[in-house]
This record gives structure tokens, C-alpha cells and sequence, in this order.
């Protein structure tokens, strides 16, 4: 019997209340394998024989997240469960979605549809454990293997591949024979699957901490041809596979493979678009990527700090010591501490100041001078106060300048 989390206890009322209408309910999933592997678990997923308008008779507060393919879910004091009905499901033309889903009472049935042993795995509200697949004893010997034939498993959903990658990094597992045979033939597949979706499990493989293991599996099975900008980049990506250091998010690991890759700042913005990255996460790594340049010769400087920003002044840190240079973490956060403005909305001067001052118009000048007055209090040379910024610029600028 298994211990149970606080976050089973929470949920076993949803059971028992699935259970006193006169259906089953188990835990399923992903939390029941972090728990068999004493990981913490995020959030809880139950299924169900009840169908999904039967689940919506049981509670009172539910919403139809995904009730076409059997998921509704339970709001319940404070918390939500995604319920979902066991089912079977058709053929995959698309390779990622079912053509039609059929709901069964059978939880057997339900979990021989699931990608991996270890995922197939279900809990009963006492603990017991019910595996119809050996997922325990995969479990055991540290193995990623697919419920059934593989080769149907990734037809079904060829994003499953990625996933069998990506959890030989997360866990630190190896991949069975007949799993990675069947990957590494049905590679192409994965060109049918978006490539948001790619990206999230390339990026947690990235973080995993069997990263080595992950990516060389990646390689091995040819699926990096699919992934943008890399299929013509095995070897530097084999080069990236036997660096050996934590990378502890996403910046980083970005700014490690594009390193690795050869490729500049210049290109962050056409290689991260191409894999679908936010607008926020790209101008972020185009920042790291400058500042890494520069930390490659220089240490940090009062501009370079500036213009980056603490965090990703520290993930470049973090670049530079996987890199294998000497780092120093304090003397960024000193440096950085020592600025005199952290924006341009610290400067105790703005536009309409120097209007007045120079008797100008507005115009590209304006621009041009903030600029100016900005690197200047950076330097050093001027004090962030505005009499002196005022007599700096009347000392430097004519009105009609």
C-alpha cells in the first residue's frame, strides 16, 4: 500500500463520491509514478467508468474542459480535478488525434491505450496499486518501454516519441530495445505533430537530469531531423550531448545548444521563432547571447549588466561556468547592485525636461540626447540628479543645436 500525499487526500472525496454513485475511480498517471518513485507530485488525474454527464450529475460545480474525449472537471472546496471517463480510442489519421473516442467501464481497456508501462499505472483509494503492463517493474529497472506494440503507440500519437526521449532525461531511465527500434523507423512521423508541442518536450529533456543519456537517444533515433534548425547539426549536437553540468532553466539551455550550434545573437531570433518561443523568451536569450559573447573576453560591465538585467546576467554566469570559465556570481550581484539607474524610468530627467531646457521641438534628437545622458550617468561621468543633468545639457547642447 502506498502512503499517500496530501494531495491524494484531498482529492479522495472525489473518489468516494464517484464510488457511492456506484462507479469506479482511480488515480492515474503520472502522479501515481512520481509517488512509486517518492518524487513530489504536481497535480492529480483520476478516471473513471462513470461517463462524463454522469460525473456532471454526481458534482454540482463541474466545466466541460474537454468533454468530447470523456474530461470534465471537478470544482471541489478550493481545488479542481480533471475527471476522465475510461475509453478506447480509433484510428489516428493526423497522428495526434483520435478519429473517435468510445467510452467503456473497463479500466483495463482504458489504461492499454496509454503511451508507457510506467504511465499506465493506477492507485485505488486505499493505495493498492493495479498494473496490468509490469509499469512497477519497469519502474524498478529504470525503463521507459511502450504499453503494447510500440510501433501502434506512436501511430496513434507520434508525440509520444519525444516523450519516451524526454523521460529518459526527466528520470534519468534507459529506453527499451524494441521502444527505440520503433522510434528511430517511425522517426519521420514527428514532422506531422506542431511544433509548440515538440518544443515543451525538447525543452524538458534539456532540463532532465539524465540530459546525456536523453539528447544522445534523440540523436540516436534520427528524431532531431524533424526539430527546426537542427537537421543538419548532428555532430555539434553530439558535441552538446557530453557537456556534463545542471542546466537550471529554460535561458540557459537555449543559450548552451545555440552556443553549441555556432550560432551567433544575430540568429537567435530566426532559430527561436522557428521553434515557436514567446516574444518575451526570445528577446531574453538575445539578450544572454550578447552578453555571452562579450563575457567570453570581458568580464561584466556597468552597460553590458544594464543592459541585460540581474537574472539573465546570472544565467549567463551559469553558461559561462558549463562552459568550463571561471565565474563569479557575487561580483555580479555587487556590480549590478552599484548601478546608478536600472532604466531609463529611473533617470531624473525625461523628454519633456529637455524641451524646455533647449527650447526645441520634439524630434529624433530627443532620443538621441536620453541616450546619450543615459550612458553617460552609467559611466560614471554624470550624477542621476536633475540640476546637474540640467547644466550638463546646457553646458553641451545650444537651443539650437
Amino acid at each position: 500500500m502506498i502512503l499517500f500525499d496530501h494531495q491524494f487526500k484531498q482529492a479522495l472525496p472525489i473518489i468516494d463520491k464517484i464510488e457511492e454513485a456506484g462507479f469506479e475511480a482511480y488515480f492515474v498517471g503520472g502522479s501515481v509514478r512520481d509517488t512509486l518513485l517518492n518524487k513530489p507530485i504536481n497535480d492529480v488525474d483520476i478516471a473513471t467508468s462513470a461517463k462524463p454527464n454522469e460525473i456532471k450529475e454526481i458534482f454540482p460545480k463541474t466545466i466541460d474542459v474537454g468533454i468530447e474525449h470523456g474530461t470534465v472537471m471537478v470544482l471541489w472546496k478550493d481545488a479542481s480535478y480533471e475527471i476522465t471517463t475510461f475509453r478506447t480510442e480509433s484510428t489516428y489519421q493526423d497522428f495526434r488525434r483520435p478519429d473517435t473516442v468510445e467510452f467503456v467501464r473497463s479500466l483495463k481497456e482504458d489504461l492499454k491505450r496509454r503511451d508507457f508501462t510506467i504511465n499506465a499505472l493506477a492507485m485505488d483509494r486505499d493505495g493498492k496499486i493495479i498494473d496490468y503492463f509490469n509499469g512497477q517493474k519497469d519502474l524498478e529497472n529504470n525503463l521507459i518501454k511502450a504499453v503494447g506494440i510500440p510501433e501502434e503507440r506512436f501511430f496513434e500519437d507520434a508525440l509520444r516519441m519525444m516523450r519516451g526521449v524526454r523521460f529518459v532525461s526527466q528520470l534519468n531511465f534507459s529506453m527499451d530495445s524494441e521502444t527505440e527500434a520503433a522510434i528511430h523507423k517511425n522517426h519521420p512521423l514527428l514532422e506531422k505533430i506542431a511544433v509548440e508541442r515538440i518544443q515543451v518536450e525538447f525543452v524538458k529533456l534539456l532540463l532532465g537530469s539524465g540530459r546525456k543519456q536523453g539528447l544522445e537517444l534523440f540523436i540516436r533515433t534520427n528524431l532531431f531531423y524533424y526539430c527546426p534548425g537542427l537537421k543538419d547539426s548532428k555532430k555539434e549536437l553530439e558535441e552538446f550531448a557530453k557537456l556534463d553540468c545542471v542546466i537550471e532553466n529554460r535561458i540557459v539551455a537555449w543559450v548552451l545548444l545555440i552556443h553549441y550550434l555556432n550560432k551567433t545573437s544575430d540568429d537567435v531570433e530566426l532559430f527561436l521563432r522557428a521553434w515557436k518561443c514567446s516574444k518575451k523568451e526570445i528577446n531574453q536569450v538575445k539578450l544572454a547571447m550578447i552578453a555571452l559573447e562579450h563575457r567570453l573576453k570581458n568580464n561584466f560591465n556597468r552597460q553590458i549588466l544594464y543592459q541585460t538585467g540581474l537574472q539573465v546576467s546570472l544565467d549567463v554566469e551559469t553558461v559561462m561556468e558549463c562552459l568550463g570559465y571561471p565565474i563569479d556570481f557575487e561580483t555580479v550581484h555587487k556590480l549590478y547592485q552599484e548601478l546608478p539607474i536600472y532604466s531609463k524610468n529611473d533617470m531624473k530627467i525625461d523628454g519633456n525636461d529637455l524641451q524646455v531646457v533647449l527650447n526645441r521641438k520634439p524630434g529624433k534628437w530627443l532620443g538621441d540626447l536620453m541616450t546619450e545622458i543615459e550612458a553617460t550617468i552609467l559611466s560614471g561621468e554624470l550624477p542621476n540628479e536633475k540640476p546637474i543633468i540640467v547644466e550638463w545639457v546646457s553646458t553641451h547642447y545650444t537651443k539650437d543645436a
